[in-house]
């Protein structure tokens, strides 16, 4: 994984000193709210209903056993000791107090992390596969592509005042675990037929009230030119992007609005005339990047068998374990969807666990993943029995990848102040009454968001919810066919909104919809593409 060097480490450590001093002014009455307001965001920290919340970069996800110990000190020492993992694979912490997020910032710098850019109308947390690395299908390591564009984005004096924040992924395989065609910018590593490596540009995707799927508009840059293409893109966003009305402020209401023909022909003009400008950065510093994400040691001739005499032990090595590319190995996802829990929390002694089983199992390295869970990426098949049970014994053993009780949901109006409704309490009673019936329900993937902008995705999930204000009241809003994957769609809404013991009825009534019509292995997204809305429209509203 990467490590920073002098300059990385001079940049955190500046950017803490300014911060301190900025707070110390705060605090003194020298400067105003709103005069601080940009200052605290561009360090990614945010007033919420309650307290200051802070959130914490995680570069595409991926973590060493010592930055996410610090993460749990950090949860202990100034949070009420837990944090919450995000969509972006970073993480929130709730309760923070301003005079000690300068302390904070200094803690993380001293493990080379930061929260710089989680904020703010530039580019954000450049994200990627959380398998990255250990996946058998991956043309490559997608991460030093993602490491490169953290260093060519951060304080870019150009895109650091966007008109609207600005997402990115990075993914190496057909099968996208990172939702990329539902960012700003997604790129796909790829292979031509000769056997050379590119990116493919997918621009324009993004969720909220206007949701949209991004367009394939170059479908192979060459990798030395990768950066100079990105540059490209966002030159023409920064140009023409809306600054008035900050709800057409996204790239994808500017490529709608062109059409994605022009939208290109722009880029490719401006491609062309940076190329003359030679801002490419040098191979030379890809080179020195990749080398930082050398594969492991793994050991060859090892055992690639499994006791799966244990059935509860055998059930989650189905549903959480990846196969892996190197035998004898395997990719552990770590589920914090534990049934009735508050999906993507964990205490600071579950992190800290998780921080001392990457470091004895998984080469001292942990991934985030944008369904809120945690990944050992490289865990030997012979230790997989004994760290499942350590797992078990912290509530960490959940076998529910991918299935109805691994909720994706943003932390809605228990804590955020843009929400209309809570997410929290719908997750959970969702995933105590059908928990019970996941292995039966299978593949099913459910999203909750607490307001239109979509924190939680539900627009692209099998069964996505929308929490809305209705004169006063919390209403929650049904979607159905929605997917992040390559067969990338967006949900449609079933009809009217529903009281929050309501809608747990309705999903219920949605997968028994699903049971009752499905064929052989049909997931609930194939049942519902082949029958189509009205069967579940009609057991819903009767």
């Amino acid at each position: 994984m990467y490590k920073y060097d002098s300059y990385d480490q001079q940049l955190v450590d500046t950017r803490v000193a300014e911060f301190r001093d900025q707070v110390r002014r705060r605090l003194e009455g020298h400067i105003t709210e709103d005069q601080f307001k940009p200052l605290r965001l561009m360090n990614g920290l945010y007033l919420q209903l309650h307290a200051y919340m802070l959130r914490v970069a995680v570069p595409y996800g991926t973590l060493s056993s010592a930055q996410m110990r610090m993460l749990g000190d950090i949860a202990d020492k100034y949070d009420r000791g837990y944090g919450h993992f995000t969509t972006r694979q970073n993480i929130q912490y709730n309760w923070i107090k301003l005079e000690e997020a300068p302390d904070i910032l200094a803690d993380l710098a001293s493990v080379e992390m930061h929260a710089i850019q989680t904020s703010g109308n530039c580019i954000r947390n450049t994200t990627s596969d959380q398998y990255a690395g250990a996946a058998a299908d991956e043309v490559v390591d997608p991460r030093p592509y993602a490491e490169l564009i953290r260093q060519w984005s951060t304080f870019h004096p150009e895109f650091s005042f966007l008109p609207r924040k600005f997402k990115m992924a990075v993914i190496a395989s057909d099968t996208d675990r990172a939702a990329m065609r539902l960012h700003d910018i997604g790129i796909q590593i790829v292979r031509n037929d000769t056997g050379e490596l590119g990116a493919a540009f997918y621009v324009g995707g993004g969720m909220g009230r206007t949701p949209m799927i991004a367009p394939c508009i170059n479908p192979f840059v060459p990798l030395d030119r990768m950066i100079t293409y990105a540059e490209a893109c966002l030159r023409v966003y920064n140009r023409h992007g809306r600054r008035d009305n900050k709800y057409k402020a996204r790239i994808k209401i500017l490529v709608h609005e062109l059409g994605k023909e022009e939208y290109t022909r722009q880029v490719e003009a401006e491609f062309a005339h940076l190329l003359t400008q030679g801002v490419e950065p040098p191979l030379a510093e890809l080179e020195r990047i990749k080398a930082q994400f050398a594969e492991p040691p793994f050991e060859v001739g090892i055992s690639d068998e499994v006791d799966r005499s244990d059935p509860d032990f055998a059930l989650w090595l189905d549903t959480n374990c990846l196969p892996h590319k190197a035998p004898g190995y395997i990719a552990v996802t770590i589920s914090l969807k534990p049934v009735g829990g508050i999906p993507g929390d964990a205490s600071a002694d579950q992190i800290r666990l998780m921080a001392d089983l990457a470091r004895d199992h998984s080469f001292d390295e942990l991934r985030v993943t944008h369904a809120q869970n945690i990944v050992l990426p490289h865990v030997k098949k012979a230790d997989l029995y004994a760290l499942w049970q350590a797992l078990d014994a912290a509530g960490l053993g959940t076998a529910n990848l991918d299935r109805i009780g691994d909720i994706i949901a943003c932390p809605g109006l228990d804590y955020c102040s843009l929400a209309n409704a809570r997410s929290i309490p719908v997750a959970q009673k969702i995933s105590e009454r059908l928990s019970p019936r996941s292995e039966e329900i299978g593949e099913l993937k459910l999203k909750i968001s607490g307001c239109i902008n979509a924190c939680g995705h539900h627009h692209a999930g099998h069964i996505g919810i929308l929490g809305v204000d209705r004169k006063g009241v919390e209403n929650y809003q049904l979607l159905l066919g929605g997917c992040e994957g390559a067969d990338t769609s967006l949900g449609t809404i079933t009809g009217p909104g529903f009281d929050e013991d309501g809608i747990v009825d309705a999903v219920d009534r949605a997968t028994s919809v699903y049971l009752a019509n499905k064929q052989g292995a049909e997931r609930f997204l194939d049942t519902y593409r082949r029958i189509g809305m009205a069967p579940f429209k009609e057991a819903i509203y009767g």
